[in-house]
Protein backbone atom coordinates (compact mmCIF):
# COMPACT_ATOMS: atom_id res chain seq x y z
CA UNK A 1 0.00 0.00 0.00
CA UNK A 2 1.62 3.75 -1.07
CA UNK A 3 1.37 6.25 1.35
CA UNK A 4 -1.12 7.96 -0.46
CA UNK A 5 -3.16 4.84 -0.75
CA UNK A 6 -2.74 4.64 3.00
CA UNK A 7 -3.92 8.18 3.91
CA UNK A 8 -6.70 7.70 1.56
CA UNK A 9 -7.89 4.76 3.68
CA UNK A 10 -7.35 6.25 6.92
CA UNK A 11 -9.59 9.39 5.89
CA UNK A 12 -11.95 7.12 4.88
CA UNK A 13 -12.03 5.49 8.19
CA UNK A 14 -12.18 8.79 10.48
CA UNK A 15 -14.76 10.27 7.93
CA UNK A 16 -17.20 6.61 8.56
CA UNK A 17 -16.57 6.99 12.23
CA UNK A 18 -17.94 10.41 12.24
CA UNK A 19 -20.97 9.46 9.83
CA UNK A 20 -21.73 6.66 12.32
CA UNK A 21 -21.23 8.51 15.53
CA UNK A 22 -24.59 10.61 14.41
CA UNK A 23 -28.07 8.75 15.65
CA UNK A 24 -27.51 5.38 15.09
CA UNK A 25 -23.95 5.42 17.59
CA UNK A 26 -26.10 4.34 20.61
CA UNK A 27 -27.06 1.37 18.83
CA UNK A 28 -23.74 0.87 17.85
CA UNK A 29 -21.77 0.69 20.88
CA UNK A 30 -24.72 -0.98 22.51
CA UNK A 31 -23.95 -3.83 20.79
CA UNK A 32 -20.38 -3.81 20.65
CA UNK A 33 -20.66 -3.60 24.56
CA UNK A 34 -23.35 -6.41 24.60
CA UNK A 35 -23.24 -8.80 27.72
CA UNK A 36 -22.11 -12.10 27.18
CA UNK A 37 -23.85 -15.12 28.22
CA UNK A 38 -20.67 -15.90 30.82
CA UNK A 39 -20.23 -14.55 34.27
CA UNK A 40 -17.59 -12.02 35.27
CA UNK A 41 -17.53 -13.87 38.91
CA UNK A 42 -16.54 -16.97 39.65
CA UNK A 43 -17.01 -20.11 37.40
CA UNK A 44 -20.76 -21.24 38.47
CA UNK A 45 -20.51 -24.96 39.56
CA UNK A 46 -23.66 -25.71 36.80
CA UNK A 47 -21.82 -24.08 33.96
CA UNK A 48 -19.79 -26.85 32.64
CA UNK A 49 -21.45 -30.39 33.21
CA UNK A 50 -20.04 -33.49 31.64
CA UNK A 51 -21.55 -36.82 31.40
CA UNK A 52 -20.69 -40.52 29.72
CA UNK A 53 -23.61 -43.37 27.93
CA UNK A 54 -22.88 -46.11 25.82
CA UNK A 55 -24.47 -49.07 23.82
CA UNK A 56 -23.46 -52.48 23.07
CA UNK A 57 -23.76 -52.11 19.14
CA UNK A 58 -22.65 -55.86 18.61
CA UNK A 59 -24.57 -57.03 15.70
CA UNK A 60 -25.93 -60.36 15.34
CA UNK A 61 -24.05 -63.15 13.72
CA UNK A 62 -24.47 -63.46 9.74
CA UNK A 63 -23.71 -59.65 8.44
CA UNK A 64 -21.16 -58.87 5.87
CA UNK A 65 -17.95 -57.47 7.44
CA UNK A 66 -16.09 -53.81 6.82
CA UNK A 67 -12.63 -53.25 5.83
CA UNK A 68 -10.86 -55.70 3.77
CA UNK A 69 -11.93 -55.82 0.44
CA UNK A 70 -10.42 -59.18 -0.24
CA UNK A 71 -13.03 -61.26 2.14
CA UNK A 72 -16.12 -59.48 -0.36
CA UNK A 73 -19.82 -60.31 0.99
CA UNK A 74 -18.28 -63.08 3.80
CA UNK A 75 -20.21 -63.25 6.97
CA UNK A 76 -19.00 -62.87 10.36
CA UNK A 77 -19.62 -65.99 12.38
CA UNK A 78 -19.48 -64.68 15.81
CA UNK A 79 -17.53 -62.19 17.94
CA UNK A 80 -14.09 -62.47 19.62
CA UNK A 81 -14.92 -59.10 22.12
CA UNK A 82 -17.99 -56.99 21.95
CA UNK A 83 -18.49 -53.52 19.93
CA UNK A 84 -19.94 -50.31 21.96
CA UNK A 85 -21.39 -46.95 20.91
CA UNK A 86 -19.75 -44.79 23.73
CA UNK A 87 -20.41 -41.08 24.23
CA UNK A 88 -19.74 -37.99 26.20
CA UNK A 89 -22.05 -34.46 26.64
CA UNK A 90 -19.79 -31.90 27.10
CA UNK A 91 -22.28 -28.73 28.48
CA UNK A 92 -20.58 -25.23 28.78
CA UNK A 93 -22.16 -22.57 28.90
CA UNK A 94 -25.15 -22.75 27.47
CA UNK A 95 -24.09 -25.14 24.46
CA UNK A 96 -23.86 -28.79 24.26
CA UNK A 97 -21.32 -31.12 22.45
CA UNK A 98 -21.71 -34.58 21.95
CA UNK A 99 -18.43 -36.82 21.37
CA UNK A 100 -19.30 -40.59 20.47
CA UNK A 101 -16.64 -43.65 19.90
CA UNK A 102 -18.07 -46.15 17.78
CA UNK A 103 -16.08 -49.64 17.86
CA UNK A 104 -16.75 -49.46 13.85
CA UNK A 105 -14.93 -49.27 10.70
CA UNK A 106 -16.40 -45.52 10.03
CA UNK A 107 -18.38 -43.10 10.80
CA UNK A 108 -22.46 -42.98 10.48
CA UNK A 109 -23.82 -42.72 6.57
CA UNK A 110 -25.45 -39.47 6.17
CA UNK A 111 -29.00 -40.62 6.18
CA UNK A 112 -28.07 -41.62 10.13
CA UNK A 113 -26.22 -38.45 10.68
CA UNK A 114 -29.08 -36.98 9.72
CA UNK A 115 -31.74 -38.29 12.28
CA UNK A 116 -29.01 -38.63 14.53
CA UNK A 117 -28.85 -34.69 14.60
CA UNK A 118 -32.31 -33.52 14.24
CA UNK A 119 -33.10 -36.52 17.51
CA UNK A 120 -30.77 -35.19 19.58
CA UNK A 121 -31.14 -31.55 18.97
CA UNK A 122 -35.05 -31.91 19.31
CA UNK A 123 -34.42 -34.16 22.14
CA UNK A 124 -32.01 -32.76 24.36
CA UNK A 125 -30.82 -28.89 22.38
CA UNK A 126 -27.07 -31.09 21.52
CA UNK A 127 -26.48 -28.86 18.58
CA UNK A 128 -22.72 -30.35 17.64
CA UNK A 129 -21.52 -33.95 17.80
CA UNK A 130 -18.67 -36.15 16.74
CA UNK A 131 -19.31 -39.50 15.79
CA UNK A 132 -15.83 -41.45 14.63
CA UNK A 133 -15.19 -45.01 14.33
CA UNK A 134 -12.31 -46.61 15.13
CA UNK A 135 -11.47 -48.02 12.19
CA UNK A 136 -11.64 -51.05 13.06
CA UNK A 137 -11.80 -54.09 10.22
CA UNK A 138 -13.61 -56.39 11.88
CA UNK A 139 -16.76 -54.11 12.48
CA UNK A 140 -20.25 -54.89 10.26
CA UNK A 141 -20.79 -53.21 6.95
CA UNK A 142 -23.34 -50.42 7.78
CA UNK A 143 -23.96 -49.14 4.25
CA UNK A 144 -26.48 -51.65 3.32
CA UNK A 145 -30.11 -50.22 3.29
CA UNK A 146 -33.42 -51.58 2.23
CA UNK A 147 -33.49 -51.18 -1.16
CA UNK A 148 -33.40 -53.88 -3.45
CA UNK A 149 -30.13 -54.77 -4.97
CA UNK A 150 -28.78 -52.44 -2.38
CA UNK A 151 -29.20 -54.82 0.67
CA UNK A 152 -32.02 -55.97 0.96
CA UNK A 153 -33.10 -59.72 0.08
CA UNK A 154 -29.88 -60.93 0.46
CA UNK A 155 -28.91 -59.00 3.21
CA UNK A 156 -31.87 -58.50 5.52
CA UNK A 157 -29.76 -59.17 8.75
CA UNK A 158 -27.45 -56.06 7.98
CA UNK A 159 -30.71 -53.95 6.43
CA UNK A 160 -32.00 -54.57 9.84
CA UNK A 161 -29.06 -53.97 11.95
CA UNK A 162 -28.28 -50.33 10.08
CA UNK A 163 -31.42 -49.18 10.72
CA UNK A 164 -31.76 -49.91 14.67
CA UNK A 165 -28.01 -48.64 14.52
CA UNK A 166 -28.51 -44.60 15.04
CA UNK A 167 -31.40 -45.43 17.66
CA UNK A 168 -28.65 -46.72 19.91
CA UNK A 169 -26.32 -44.19 19.07
CA UNK A 170 -29.10 -41.65 20.02
CA UNK A 171 -29.64 -43.41 22.90
CA UNK A 172 -26.27 -43.29 23.91
CA UNK A 173 -25.91 -39.80 23.80
CA UNK A 174 -29.08 -38.77 25.56
CA UNK A 175 -28.21 -41.37 28.12
CA UNK A 176 -24.81 -39.32 28.86
CA UNK A 177 -26.94 -35.76 28.76
CA UNK A 178 -29.30 -36.86 30.93
CA UNK A 179 -26.41 -37.87 33.44
CA UNK A 180 -24.29 -35.00 32.99
CA UNK A 181 -22.84 -33.54 36.55
CA UNK A 182 -21.15 -30.68 37.31
CA UNK A 183 -17.14 -31.32 36.23
CA UNK A 184 -13.73 -30.40 36.18
CA UNK A 185 -11.44 -31.68 32.93
CA UNK A 186 -7.37 -31.58 32.09
CA UNK A 187 -5.90 -32.25 29.22
CA UNK A 188 -2.42 -34.49 28.89
CA UNK A 189 -0.34 -35.30 26.01
CA UNK A 190 2.72 -37.06 24.86
CA UNK A 191 4.73 -37.54 21.97
CA UNK A 192 5.15 -41.52 20.87
CA UNK A 193 6.53 -43.92 18.62
CA UNK A 194 3.87 -46.54 18.46
CA UNK A 195 2.58 -45.64 14.95
CA UNK A 196 4.59 -46.01 12.05
CA UNK A 197 3.87 -44.47 8.01
CA UNK A 198 3.04 -47.26 6.17
CA UNK A 199 2.71 -45.27 2.56
CA UNK A 200 5.59 -42.56 1.74
CA UNK A 201 8.78 -43.71 1.06
CA UNK A 202 10.65 -40.51 1.41
CA UNK A 203 12.64 -40.18 4.94
CA UNK A 204 12.38 -39.57 7.71
CA UNK A 205 8.89 -41.20 7.22
CA UNK A 206 6.48 -38.60 9.04
CA UNK A 207 4.19 -39.59 11.45
CA UNK A 208 1.25 -38.02 14.19
CA UNK A 209 2.91 -39.21 17.45
CA UNK A 210 0.65 -37.15 19.94
CA UNK A 211 -1.18 -39.40 22.09
CA UNK A 212 -3.99 -36.94 23.70
CA UNK A 213 -5.84 -37.46 27.21
CA UNK A 214 -8.64 -35.75 28.57
CA UNK A 215 -10.03 -36.51 31.84
CA UNK A 216 -13.34 -35.43 32.98
CA UNK A 217 -13.93 -35.24 36.67
CA UNK A 218 -16.48 -34.73 38.59
CA UNK A 219 -16.43 -32.06 41.55
CA UNK A 220 -14.76 -34.43 44.05
CA UNK A 221 -11.96 -35.21 41.62
CA UNK A 222 -13.68 -38.82 40.40
CA UNK A 223 -13.20 -39.53 37.07
CA UNK A 224 -16.73 -39.16 35.25
CA UNK A 225 -14.70 -40.49 31.68
CA UNK A 226 -11.34 -40.28 29.91
CA UNK A 227 -11.02 -39.27 26.18
CA UNK A 228 -8.39 -40.88 23.90
CA UNK A 229 -6.99 -39.65 21.02
CA UNK A 230 -4.52 -41.72 18.89
CA UNK A 231 -4.03 -42.30 15.42
CA UNK A 232 -3.06 -45.72 13.98
CA UNK A 233 -4.97 -48.54 12.15
CA UNK A 234 -6.81 -50.95 13.99
CA UNK A 235 -5.94 -53.87 11.51
CA UNK A 236 -3.93 -56.40 13.77
CA UNK A 237 -6.57 -58.78 14.48
CA UNK A 238 -6.31 -61.22 11.79
CA UNK A 239 -7.92 -60.62 8.47
CA UNK A 240 -9.17 -64.42 8.07
CA UNK A 241 -10.85 -64.65 11.46
CA UNK A 242 -14.21 -63.74 10.49
CA UNK A 243 -15.80 -62.51 13.77
CA UNK A 244 -16.56 -59.26 15.37
CA UNK A 245 -13.47 -57.41 17.03
CA UNK A 246 -13.13 -53.65 18.44
CA UNK A 247 -9.37 -54.41 18.00
CA UNK A 248 -6.17 -52.76 19.57
CA UNK A 249 -8.77 -49.63 20.81
CA UNK A 250 -10.92 -52.40 22.94
CA UNK A 251 -8.15 -53.39 24.78
CA UNK A 252 -7.02 -50.40 25.59
CA UNK A 253 -10.26 -49.20 26.58
CA UNK A 254 -11.05 -51.97 28.84
CA UNK A 255 -7.26 -51.80 30.44
CA UNK A 256 -7.97 -48.08 31.08
CA UNK A 257 -11.81 -48.35 32.34
CA UNK A 258 -10.41 -51.64 35.03
CA UNK A 259 -7.62 -49.41 35.63
CA UNK A 260 -9.45 -46.11 36.78
CA UNK A 261 -13.13 -47.55 37.52
CA UNK A 262 -14.18 -45.10 34.76
CA UNK A 263 -15.26 -45.40 31.30
CA UNK A 264 -12.96 -44.23 28.46
CA UNK A 265 -13.84 -43.53 24.78
CA UNK A 266 -11.40 -43.85 21.52
CA UNK A 267 -11.20 -41.31 19.11
CA UNK A 268 -9.16 -42.08 16.24
CA UNK A 269 -7.02 -39.88 14.53
CA UNK A 270 -5.57 -38.98 11.39
CA UNK A 271 -4.61 -42.67 10.39
CA UNK A 272 -5.03 -42.63 6.74
CA UNK A 273 -0.96 -43.40 6.43
CA UNK A 274 -0.39 -44.68 9.84
CA UNK A 275 -0.13 -48.57 11.13
CA UNK A 276 0.72 -49.81 14.77
CA UNK A 277 3.96 -49.48 15.71
CA UNK A 278 4.04 -52.00 18.83
CA UNK A 279 7.56 -52.61 20.67
CA UNK A 280 6.89 -55.99 20.44
CA UNK A 281 5.16 -58.66 18.85
CA UNK A 282 2.94 -57.14 16.10
CA UNK A 283 0.45 -59.96 15.83
CA UNK A 284 -0.04 -59.47 19.49
CA UNK A 285 -3.53 -56.89 19.52
CA UNK A 286 -3.62 -57.33 23.35
CA UNK A 287 -0.38 -56.21 24.03
CA UNK A 288 -0.54 -53.21 21.71
CA UNK A 289 -3.74 -52.11 22.81
CA UNK A 290 -2.51 -52.33 26.68
CA UNK A 291 0.50 -50.84 26.03
CA UNK A 292 -0.99 -48.22 24.96
CA UNK A 293 -2.92 -48.16 27.64
CA UNK A 294 -0.58 -47.47 30.16
CA UNK A 295 0.59 -44.48 28.46
CA UNK A 296 -3.04 -42.89 28.77
CA UNK A 297 -2.80 -44.52 32.43
CA UNK A 298 0.43 -42.60 33.02
CA UNK A 299 -1.27 -39.33 31.26
CA UNK A 300 -4.63 -39.45 32.90
CA UNK A 301 -3.30 -40.00 36.80
CA UNK A 302 -1.00 -37.22 36.36
CA UNK A 303 -3.23 -34.90 35.13
CA UNK A 304 -4.77 -32.24 37.19
CA UNK A 305 -8.83 -31.44 36.30
CA UNK A 306 -9.77 -28.07 37.03
CA UNK A 307 -13.43 -26.18 36.30
CA UNK A 308 -12.95 -23.83 33.06
CA UNK A 309 -12.53 -20.07 33.44
CA UNK A 310 -14.67 -19.76 30.59
CA UNK A 311 -17.24 -22.36 29.76
CA UNK A 312 -18.57 -22.57 26.48
CA UNK A 313 -19.24 -24.31 23.03
CA UNK A 314 -19.29 -22.98 19.60
CA UNK A 315 -19.36 -24.56 16.38
CA UNK A 316 -19.50 -24.42 12.65
CA UNK A 317 -20.16 -27.38 10.34
CA UNK A 318 -19.42 -27.65 6.83
CA UNK A 319 -20.56 -29.42 3.95
CA UNK A 320 -18.75 -29.95 0.60
CA UNK A 321 -19.28 -31.43 -3.24
CA UNK A 322 -15.66 -32.27 -4.65
CA UNK A 323 -15.27 -33.02 -8.11
CA UNK A 324 -13.67 -36.70 -8.23
CA UNK A 325 -10.90 -38.47 -10.19
CA UNK A 326 -12.66 -41.92 -11.16
CA UNK A 327 -15.88 -41.47 -13.32
CA UNK A 328 -18.39 -43.71 -11.82
CA UNK A 329 -20.80 -43.14 -14.51
CA UNK A 330 -18.81 -45.45 -16.55
CA UNK A 331 -20.42 -49.16 -16.29
CA UNK A 332 -16.57 -50.99 -16.54
CA UNK A 333 -15.62 -49.19 -13.74
CA UNK A 334 -18.09 -49.77 -11.10
CA UNK A 335 -17.85 -53.36 -12.11
CA UNK A 336 -14.46 -53.57 -10.89
CA UNK A 337 -15.39 -52.00 -8.01
CA UNK A 338 -17.65 -54.95 -7.63
CA UNK A 339 -15.47 -57.58 -8.13
CA UNK A 340 -13.24 -56.08 -5.78
CA UNK A 341 -15.58 -55.76 -3.53
CA UNK A 342 -19.39 -56.87 -3.55
CA UNK A 343 -22.04 -55.46 -5.53
CA UNK A 344 -24.38 -54.60 -2.63
CA UNK A 345 -21.85 -52.64 -1.39
CA UNK A 346 -20.42 -50.55 -4.46
CA UNK A 347 -24.23 -50.09 -5.45
CA UNK A 348 -24.58 -47.65 -2.41
CA UNK A 349 -20.90 -45.93 -2.15
CA UNK A 350 -22.12 -45.35 -6.29
CA UNK A 351 -25.26 -43.64 -5.59
CA UNK A 352 -23.40 -41.73 -2.53
CA UNK A 353 -20.96 -40.30 -5.16
CA UNK A 354 -22.99 -40.11 -8.44
CA UNK A 355 -22.80 -35.97 -8.15
CA UNK A 356 -19.32 -35.91 -6.48
CA UNK A 357 -17.77 -36.82 -3.86
CA UNK A 358 -19.03 -35.42 -0.66
CA UNK A 359 -17.24 -34.70 2.72
CA UNK A 360 -18.43 -33.12 5.82
CA UNK A 361 -15.88 -30.85 8.26
CA UNK A 362 -16.79 -30.21 12.19
CA UNK A 363 -15.51 -27.29 14.49
CA UNK A 364 -15.81 -26.58 17.78
CA UNK A 365 -14.24 -24.65 19.99
CA UNK A 366 -14.81 -25.61 23.46
CA UNK A 367 -14.02 -23.09 27.01
CA UNK A 368 -12.06 -20.97 24.43
CA UNK A 369 -8.96 -22.25 24.81
CA UNK A 370 -9.70 -26.35 22.92
CA UNK A 371 -10.49 -26.68 19.50
CA UNK A 372 -11.95 -29.99 18.26
CA UNK A 373 -12.13 -30.37 14.68
CA UNK A 374 -13.49 -33.98 12.64
CA UNK A 375 -13.60 -34.53 9.04
CA UNK A 376 -15.94 -37.41 7.34
CA UNK A 377 -12.90 -40.08 5.84
CA UNK A 378 -9.00 -41.34 6.34
CA UNK A 379 -6.75 -38.53 6.38
CA UNK A 380 -3.36 -38.52 6.16
CA UNK A 381 -1.23 -37.79 9.19
CA UNK A 382 0.24 -34.56 7.67
CA UNK A 383 -3.71 -33.25 7.51
CA UNK A 384 -3.26 -33.22 11.23
CA UNK A 385 0.07 -32.50 11.87
CA UNK A 386 -0.36 -28.69 9.94
CA UNK A 387 -3.36 -27.97 11.55
CA UNK A 388 -2.26 -28.41 15.25
CA UNK A 389 0.61 -26.15 14.17
CA UNK A 390 -1.04 -23.86 12.95
CA UNK A 391 -3.82 -23.54 15.28
CA UNK A 392 -2.38 -21.21 18.06
CA UNK A 393 -5.06 -22.59 21.16
CA UNK A 394 -4.13 -24.28 23.59
CA UNK A 395 -5.19 -27.52 22.52
CA UNK A 396 -6.47 -28.57 18.97
CA UNK A 397 -7.70 -32.29 18.61
CA UNK A 398 -8.45 -34.52 14.89
CA UNK A 399 -11.41 -36.76 14.78
CA UNK A 400 -11.17 -39.23 11.92
CA UNK A 401 -13.61 -41.30 10.27
CA UNK A 402 -16.58 -38.60 12.14
CA UNK A 403 -19.46 -38.04 10.71
CA UNK A 404 -19.68 -40.28 7.93
CA UNK A 405 -16.48 -42.01 5.07
CA UNK A 406 -15.87 -40.40 2.27
CA UNK A 407 -12.67 -42.75 1.64
CA UNK A 408 -8.87 -41.19 1.53
CA UNK A 409 -7.61 -37.93 2.08
CA UNK A 410 -4.12 -37.86 1.56
CA UNK A 411 -2.03 -34.65 0.71
CA UNK A 412 -0.80 -33.03 -2.47
CA UNK A 413 2.30 -34.72 -2.20
CA UNK A 414 1.79 -37.85 -0.85
CA UNK A 415 -0.71 -38.78 -3.74
CA UNK A 416 2.31 -37.97 -5.95
CA UNK A 417 3.74 -40.94 -4.25
CA UNK A 418 0.82 -43.12 -5.52
CA UNK A 419 0.28 -46.40 -3.88
CA UNK A 420 -2.63 -47.48 -1.61
CA UNK A 421 -4.56 -44.61 0.01
CA UNK A 422 -3.29 -41.93 -2.17
CA UNK A 423 -4.06 -43.40 -5.78
CA UNK A 424 -7.57 -42.49 -7.09
CA UNK A 425 -8.96 -46.23 -6.30
CA UNK A 426 -9.64 -45.52 -2.88
CA UNK A 427 -8.90 -41.60 -2.96
CA UNK A 428 -11.48 -40.56 -5.66
CA UNK A 429 -11.56 -37.08 -3.84
CA UNK A 430 -9.97 -34.39 -6.00
CA UNK A 431 -6.25 -33.44 -5.77
CA UNK A 432 -6.50 -30.82 -2.66
CA UNK A 433 -9.29 -31.60 -1.25
CA UNK A 434 -7.58 -32.37 2.25
CA UNK A 435 -5.80 -29.01 2.46
CA UNK A 436 -8.71 -26.94 1.21
CA UNK A 437 -11.07 -28.81 4.34
CA UNK A 438 -7.82 -28.10 6.87
CA UNK A 439 -7.55 -24.56 5.90
CA UNK A 440 -11.54 -24.36 6.53
CA UNK A 441 -10.84 -25.71 9.72
CA UNK A 442 -8.13 -23.07 10.90
CA UNK A 443 -10.54 -20.38 9.40
CA UNK A 444 -12.96 -21.76 10.92
CA UNK A 445 -11.14 -21.86 14.84
CA UNK A 446 -10.09 -18.39 14.87
CA UNK A 447 -13.35 -17.36 13.21
CA UNK A 448 -14.86 -19.10 16.73
CA UNK A 449 -12.29 -17.66 18.82
CA UNK A 450 -12.90 -13.63 17.65
CA UNK A 451 -9.17 -13.64 16.53
CA UNK A 452 -10.06 -12.09 13.44
CA UNK A 453 -10.08 -8.09 13.10
CA UNK A 454 -13.32 -6.94 11.53
CA UNK A 455 -14.76 -3.64 10.40
CA UNK A 456 -16.66 -2.71 13.18
CA UNK A 457 -14.02 -3.56 15.80
CA UNK A 458 -11.54 -1.06 13.98
CA UNK A 459 -14.47 1.82 13.82
CA UNK A 460 -15.81 1.03 16.95
CA UNK A 461 -11.99 1.81 18.04
CA UNK A 462 -11.45 4.86 15.88
CA UNK A 463 -14.71 6.27 17.46
CA UNK A 464 -13.75 5.74 21.28
CA UNK A 465 -10.43 7.37 20.21
CA UNK A 466 -11.82 10.45 18.43
CA UNK A 467 -14.09 10.74 21.36
CA UNK A 468 -11.08 10.44 24.01
CA UNK A 469 -8.98 12.95 21.81
CA UNK A 470 -11.99 15.47 22.27
CA UNK A 471 -12.51 15.03 25.61
CA UNK A 472 -15.73 13.60 25.78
Amino acid sequence: MTNKTASVFLTLIAVTSLVLSAPVMVATCAHAEEPSNQSNSAVSETAFRVGFGERDITPPPGLPLWGYGARHDKLAVGKLDSLFAKAIVIQAGGGKVAIVGLDLGRGPTRAMMKKIRKTIADQAGIEHVFISGSHTHHGPCIELVDRKGFGKGKFDAAVAYNEKLPDLIIEAILEADAAAKPARMGIAKQNLSLNRNRHTKRKPKVTDPMLAVVRFDDLHGKPISILVNFAAHPVMTEEALLKYSADYPGFLQRKVETELHTKCVFMQGAAGDLSPNPTKNFRNVKAYGEELAEHVLTLAQSTRTEQPEKPSVKGKVEHFLFTSRVDYSNPLVVYMYQKAFFPELIRCFVDEVKNGIPAELNTVLLNEKIALVGGSGEFFCNHSNRLKQRSYLDHTLFFGYCNGHNLYFPTIEAASEGGYGASPTVSPVELGAGEHMMNRALINIYTLAGRYETLEAILGASRKGASRKNGK
